[in-house]
């Protein structure tokens, strides 16, 4: 009889362009703003110390609780510049992720590690400097039994992430751009550029309020009581 796989591993993922993934070196805000103020995963996600922002092409991973074996197994299909994204269903009780596995990771060269799951070795990540996004820290370390897949759709922080999804990342979280919506917002961030340099200069000029502001406080949406 047969036996089910350990781990499934989908080979054929399309990554965006190098030159394309360049132009989202951006805050993750832009990446948010430029689609409906939406697209960051939850706040619980959050960067493991203070890195530079990083962008890459997503390969995704699913693990099952307190496994780590499809994280490993990732090492043969990323590629320099990935972001590896794993989903543990939110599962904290033990990491998926530590020092030695992060420095191999940077090794191949690896833009950032983003999980739902937990961490652990923070302070040899940080040495190694790959930036890693989890949502906890535990000293616990998961099995290596499987099952896991990889390069499939994933659900995480609350988006659905699929390999060759842009993903950035900086102090402020996780933000992914479909790779099917990369046209339009490479459109609208030049847009965003313009508007918040406009801004700014204004703000510099000394700016306490929007136009739009002014405008709506004088408007029939508020009603003043003497």
């Amino acid at each position: 009889m047969k036996s089910n796989p350990a781990v499934t591993i989908h080979k054929n993922i399309t990554r965006p362009a190098a030159d394309i993934v360049k132009q989202f070196e951006v805050p993750t805000g832009y990446i948010t703003d430029v689609q409906g103020r939406r697209g960051a995963l939850d706040c619980g996600i959050k960067p493991l110390f203070e890195f530079p922002t990083f962008v890459g092409p997503a390969v995704t991973v699913k693990t099952v609780p307190d496994d780590n074996l499809a994280v490993f197994a990732a090492m043969g299909v990323v590629r320099a510049g990935d972001v590896l994204v794993i989903t543990t269903g939110n599962w904290t009780g033990s990491a998926v992720i530590g020092d030695l596995v992060a420095a191999m990771f940077n090794n191949i060269g690896l833009a950032g590690v983003v999980t739902d799951g937990a961490a652990r070795d923070v302070a040899g990540i940080s040495q190694v400097g790959l930036p890693v996004c989890a949502r906890g820290l535990t000293a616990n370390s998961s099995q290596k039994n499987g099952p896991g897949a990889i390069g499939g759709e994933i659900s995480i922080g609350s988006v659905i992430i699929r390999s060759g999804d842009l993903m950035v990342g900086d102090r402020d979280g996780v933000a992914v751009c479909p790779q099917g919506k990369i046209p339009e917002a490479l459109e609208g961030m030049r847009a965003l550029r313009d508007r918040e340099r406009n801004i700014e200069e204004r703000i510099a000029e000394g700016m306490t309020m929007p136009d739009w502001v002014k405008a709506f406080l004088t408007g029939d949406r508020v009603k003043y009581i003497e």
